[in-house]
C-alpha cells in the first residue's frame, strides 16, 4: 500500500501569484496597512506562519479575532484573484493523478501549508478536487513538520494497523519544507523543480527521488506500481 502526500503549490499547479497578490490586497483592504514585504519566504510555509510574520511586520495584533479577519479576507480575495490570474496545472499532474486514483494499492492525500478552505478553492478552481478526500493543512500549525505529523493520524485512522505495517507513505513536494517534513514522520520523498527551488537546491537535501517536472509521468507512476508488476 502506498500513501501518497501532495503539496499543492509549486507541486500541483501555479496559480500565477494569485495567493500572494490576495494577501497583499487583503492587508490594504481588512488591516489598512501597505509596505513591501521584505524577509517573509512564503514557499513550503503554512499559511499560519506566514500570517504570524506578517502581524510582527506590521506591528499587528496576533488576536483570535485578527486571525479571522486574515483569513477571511484572504479567502475572499484568492477567489477573484485564481479567476485574474493566468495559472495552470502544472505538467503531468493530471495523468499522474488519474492513474494513482485508480490503484487499488495508492490512497491519495494532501499535506500543505495552505489554509484548508484555500486549499480547497485552488483545487476546485483547478478541478483537481475529485482526487483527495484527507489531508492535512496549515491552519493552525507554524511548523511544516506539525502538518506532517497531522497527515500521519489521518492515515493511521484510515488504515487499519495490520495494512499500516505494509504502507510506504510518500510526500511529494517542491521545496526544502516538503523533504524536512517528510523525513520527521518517516516517510519516502519525492521531489520536484517545479516551484521555486532549483533542482540544484533541492538535490542538497537529499530527497529519495528528484525530478525536474513530472512530464515523464511513467517514470513517476513506476514507482506506485504493485510488487507483481515490477517483476
Amino acid at each position: 500500500m502506498h500513501v501518497c502526500l501532495f503539496d499543492i503549490d509549486g507541486t500541483l499547479i501555479d496559480t500565477g501569484g494569485a495567493g500572494q497578490r490576495s494577501i497583499l490586497h487583503m492587508l490594504e483592504e481588512v488591516f489598512q496597512v501597505s509596505a513591501p514585504v521584505e524577509g517573509i519566504p512564503t514557499a513550503g510555509r503554512t499559511d499560519h506562519s506566514i500570517m504570524v510574520d506578517l502581524f510582527e511586520f506590521f506591528n499587528i495584533a496576533n488576536t483570535s479575532e485578527n486571525r479571522q479577519r486574515f483569513e477571511q479576507g484572504y479567502l475572499k480575495l484568492l477567489a477573484e484573484k485564481l479567476l485574474e490570474q493566468q495559472g495552470r496545472v502544472l505538467p503531468g499532474i493530471r495523468e499522474i493523478l488519474e492513474s494513482l486514483s485508480q490503484q487499488e494499492n495508492v490512497d491519495l492525500g494532501l499535506l500543505t501549508g495552505n489554509f484548508e478552505q484555500g486549499a480547497k478553492q485552488k483545487l476546485a478552481h483547478y478541478e483537481l478536487q475529485q482526487y483527495f478526500d484527507f489531508g492535512a493543512y496549515g491552519d493552525h500549525h507554524a511548523d511544516r513538520d506539525d502538518v506532517a505529523h497531522e497527515a500521519l493520524r489521518q492515515i493511521r485512522e484510515r488504515h487499519a494497523a495490520e495494512l499500516l505495517e505494509r504502507t510506504s507513505v510518500w510526500v511529494l513536494g517542491d521545496t526544502p519544507n516538503d523533504i524536512t517534513c517528510a523525513r520527521a514522520i518517516g516517510a519516502n520523498v519525492i521531489a520536484v523543480a517545479t516551484g521555486v527551488y532549483s533542482l540544484e537546491e533541492l538535490r542538497q537535501c537529499e530527497p529519495d527521488y528528484l525530478f525536474e517536472h513530472f512530464e515523464d509521468v511513467h517514470a513517476v507512476l513506476t514507482l506506485f506500481e504493485p510488487p507483481e508488476s515490477l517483476t
